[in-house]
């Protein structure tokens, strides 16, 4: 068995958090944010930011040249790509995962994430009902990232009385995390695979 298209890897900083940017964490995120959708993408905390928003409407035109065509054009794929990048970033400095400022674009940085260019021909089936078979994901990431804010914000007061992230809530944080992108790749047509049902 193949490991699936999209690959997250996040090497978080455990022992000797900054407490001042952690503190005003909220604050320093707005840009990111803006940019890139805040940390819990729902209707109710206002979508996936400006290059979100953009990418999701590039998705809704490679869904139409995808059934018609059979392909995606070259540069709505690497947008899509951008977006994914630059949200990567932006979630694990909002989720408190690392303390490093994201760049504002492309940069190196402790979080990244890889996405395989898809099988040839593109599985036209499966993208015609693409938000109908994302249905089952997106009633239970509401239910994740519901945990995972609540365990963002005791990592919060942790770091800020400890100077360290609990160990213990970091395995379940990144795998909503990872989850959710894998996710957004799929909803914007990025890949085939359906995602798995796992926080690995």
């Amino acid at each position: 068995m193949t490991s699936y298209p999209v690959t997250i890897t996040i090497a978080p900083q455990v022992e000797q958090r900054n407490r001042l940017t952690t503190a005003l964490r909220p604050i320093l995120a707005i840009p990111h944010a803006v940019l890139a959708g805040p940390m819990y993408w729902t209707s109710r905390t206002g979508g996936a930011g400006l290059l979100g928003a953009a990418a999701y409407t590039m998705a809704i035109v490679s869904w139409f040249t995808l059934l018609v065509r059979g392909e995606q054009f070259a540069g709505i794929r690497e947008f899509s790509l951008y977006y994914l990048r630059w949200r990567t970033r932006a979630l694990a400095y909002m989720a408190l995962f690392v303390d490093p400022y994201p760049p504002f674009g492309e940069g190196p940085y402790p979080a990244t994430i890889d996405v395989r260019e898809p099988a040839q021909p593109r599985d036209t089936t499966t993208i015609a009902v693409r938000l109908i078979l994302v249905l089952p994901h997106l009633v239970l990431l509401v239910l994740l990232l519901l945990g995972w804010f609540v365990s963002t914000v005791i990592a919060w007061f942790a770091i800020l009385f400890t100077r360290s992230y609990p160990t213990s809530l970091l395995p379940f944080g990144l795998g909503v995390m990872r989850w959710s992108l894998r996710v957004e790749a799929y909803l914007l047509l990025l890949v085939d695979e359906y995602p798995p049902f796992a926080l690995e």
